[in-house]
């Protein structure tokens, strides 16, 4: 029994330091797209405006992005319909009787680093799509376009249970 208890916390100890290098070195591929929106001020309004608008252009771009075979197909697809872009946008703005105005960019833009549930993202200069609400001095949201890696919440995706190995193992034996 205790050679069992030492080999298991090896593995543990093995998968946490593999985990958390994995976690560190997480880097978003060089080719992909992201989003950036940038509301008005921090103003609890500002930041409902923002998510409003985050919610329909995270929809309407993964239902324009999701049979796209690469990046290069995926630009000429933003390319091609930044009007769906501005009509969404125009779509929430009126329907929140809002009226500070609003540009979208498709190019390279600029992204400050952060730090999201323990990985860093390099600030830099990358290939998005970014929308400015108003002056655009609240604090932003951003994500990658492409590859698809913002999750829309959908019935699929809130069933996805995440197991772990080691878990299953210290419950199989230490239950």
């Amino acid at each position: 029994m205790k050679k069992i208890i030492i080999s298991l916390l090896a593995i543990c100890l093995f998968y946490m330091f593999v985990s958390a290098m994995t976690v560190e070195s997480l880097e978003i591929p060089s080719d992909a797209i992201r989003i950036r929106i940038i509301p008005n001020s921090n103003s609890s309004y500002d930041q409902k405006i923002k998510s409003k608008v985050k919610d329909r252009l995270e929809t309407s771009l993964y239902d324009l992005l999701k049979d796209a075979e690469n990046s290069d197909e995926a630009k000429k697809l933003i390319k091609n319909n930044l009007n769906i872009v501005e009509k969404d946008i125009e779509n929430v703005f009126t329907s929140e009787k809002y009226n500070l105005g609003y540009e979208v960019n498709f190019g390279y833009n600029y992204f400050p680093k952060k730090e999201y549930k323990g990985v860093k993202y390099k600030e830099g200069y990358y290939e998005s799509l970014l929308v400015t609400l108003g002056e655009g001095k609240g604090n932003n949201w951003w994500c990658v376009l492409y590859p698809p890696l913002c999750l829309i919440e959908t019935d699929e995706a809130k069933n996805i249970e995440y197991k772990s190995f080691v878990k299953e193992i210290l419950s199989k034996y230490f239950q």
